[in-house]
């Protein structure tokens, strides 16, 4: 019986590439996003790749949105294997001017919608035996950056959440991990580049130079196949024994 995953933010950026790399080897997909041609990125992969889906346009800002694509996801499939917790959101700005808004929102997409939706899936995979959660951290869950107060936050949160279920998943055969990323080129990360320009007065290129990349040894954007690829690698039988742990993918950034 096929395997189904679901994926988060999964209609743009790594998530995207998560789902192609699913798609490709005959995975059904819960695709999300909140594009307005999402619908018609999820058809395109499924088609490309013969696969059966699903596409939610579910905010996860809201709880409630969440649980109906959950629900309709069961309702389908009957099952949820996989979980990729992928979507996130940023914001930059000094703590004196932090919006209380923008830290709510952050927290609600980046940490809570992950706590939610491993709480609606984690029953059937109790019950079938088996299931893989993936959460997409960051080197930011490992070490801080000026300006990105809730940001750092949320994904620290993220990787100490992350151990905990696979403490909890361990006896039902479920594992949890997380894939820390340094900068990918992504479209977050283009948005980043202007936030960054704003508060440190400098142009696009000593932002990407001496703010993004400046902190990593290999001085290049992560590729985004190296993130897709070691959630498969996770995803796999293979991988039953490695949890509660993170896969670091940032050009020798937390090395140092």
């Amino acid at each position: 019986m096929k395997k189904t995953v679901l994926i988060t933010g999964s209609t743009s950026g790594i998530g995207l590439a998560i789902a192609k790399k699913f798609a490709k080897k005959g995975y059904n997909i819960i695709f999300n996003g909140l594009e307005t041609n999402g619908a018609e990125i999820a058809a395109e992969v499924a088609q490309q790749n013969n696969i059966d889906f699903i596409f939610s346009p579910c905010n996860l800002l809201f709880p409630n949105q969440i649980e109906d694509m959950v629900s309709q996801a069961l309702a389908k499939f009957n099952k949820i294997d996989i979980l990729v917790n992928n979507a996130g959101i940023q914001f930059v700005s000094p703590i004196q001017d932090f919006p209380l808004e923008k830290w709510n929102n952050i927290i609600a997409i980046n940490l809570t919608a992950t706590f939610l939706l491993t709480k609606l899936c984690f029953p059937k995979m109790i019950e079938n035996k088996f299931g893989r959660i993936i959460n997409i951290a960051s080197a930011h869950g490992q070490v801080a950056s000026e300006f990105k107060s809730a940001y750092v936050a949320s994904k620290h949160g993220v990787i100490g959440f992350t151990k905990t279920i696979a403490l909890e998943g361990a006896p039902y055969n479920i594992t949890a991990n997380t894939v820390c990323p340094g900068y990918v080129l992504t479209p977050i990360v283009e948005n980043q580049i202007g936030d960054q320009m704003k508060a440190h007065h400098l142009s696009r290129e000593e932002v990407i130079e001496k703010i993004m990349l400046g902190k990593q040894a290999i001085k290049s954007f992560i590729p985004i196949e190296s993130i897709a690829q070691s959630v498969m690698f996770l995803a796999a039988d293979e991988a039953n024994t490695i949890t509660g742990t993170s896969i670091t993918i940032d050009g020798g950034w937390t090395a140092q």
